[in-house]
């Protein structure tokens, strides 16, 4: 399965979906976002769970997070779309590889994936992932975000609060050369959670990738060559 960076242009007459008494007005413009949307159109072509498969294939593309990868965990994976590139992307289906999705949310299976029902940060939901990876990973996702709160600088703090739990997991499982994406918001990493990547990194970067809506506030945090604590 291959999937272009950019998907193709829309369609010539955007699609507007009526108001209704029953609707919540944000309800509406995500309907009309979403009818609208070439990535999710490209998403449903493909047989991708998600439109966000784009950000990871993009971010993928740009600083080749799967080369030489055979052991992923995805943290947060429902529904799947991340996992589901990862699974495709290494040749998990074929015994070439092992991805881990961990979620709060159950998702339907995905060939080549063992998904684990549960929060990453209970120690009995973490010694399932490693015992399910087989041995240290060489990649590990978080597409995670806390439900927003539309206050900005509390929205930026819970998600800054999450990506450091998925580093504080990464940091246990990954590989000395490992890497580690975690999504944040605008401003990036910043404090206490950079200078971690700092010290446990000897690469870090951030990247908006196209698939991300232009209205969005996130960004990715993208840290390679890990070096090993003892």
């Amino acid at each position: 399965m291959r999937a272009d960076r950019t998907p193709p242009a829309g369609r010539d007459l955007a699609i507007r979906v009526k108001s209704a008494r029953r609707r919540k007005p944000s309800s509406t413009e995500w309907l009309n976002r979403q009818l609208n949307d070439p990535y999710v159109a490209e998403a449903k072509r493909l047989g991708y769970r998600s439109r966000a498969a784009f950000k990871l294939i993009q971010l993928d593309e740009r600083f080749g997070l799967f080369a030489g990868a055979h052991r992923v965990v995805d943290l947060g994976c429902a529904p799947g779309g991340w996992a589901q590139y990862a699974a495709t992307r290494i040749g998990a289906a074929r015994g070439k590889g092992v991805v881990v999705g961990i979620d709060l949310s159950a998702a339907p299976p995905i060939p080549g994936a063992t998904l684990i029902h549960g929060d990453f940060r209970d120690p009995a939901t973490a010694a399932a992932a490693v015992a399910a990876l087989g041995g240290d990973a060489d990649l590990v996702l978080s597409d995670m975000a806390a439900p927003a709160t539309g206050h900005a600088a509390t929205d930026h703090l819970r998600i800054v609060a999450l990506a450091e739990d998925a580093l504080a997991f990464a940091e246990t499982v990954l590989r000395p050369g490992g890497a580690f994406v975690a999504k944040v918001f605008q401003g990036g990493a910043t404090g206490e959670l950079l200078a971690a990547l700092k010290r446990d990194f000897a690469e870090v970067r951030h990247a908006k990738p196209a698939a991300s809506r232009a209205e969005s506030a996130e960004t990715y945090v993208v840290a390679k060559r890990f070096r090993a604590r003892s």
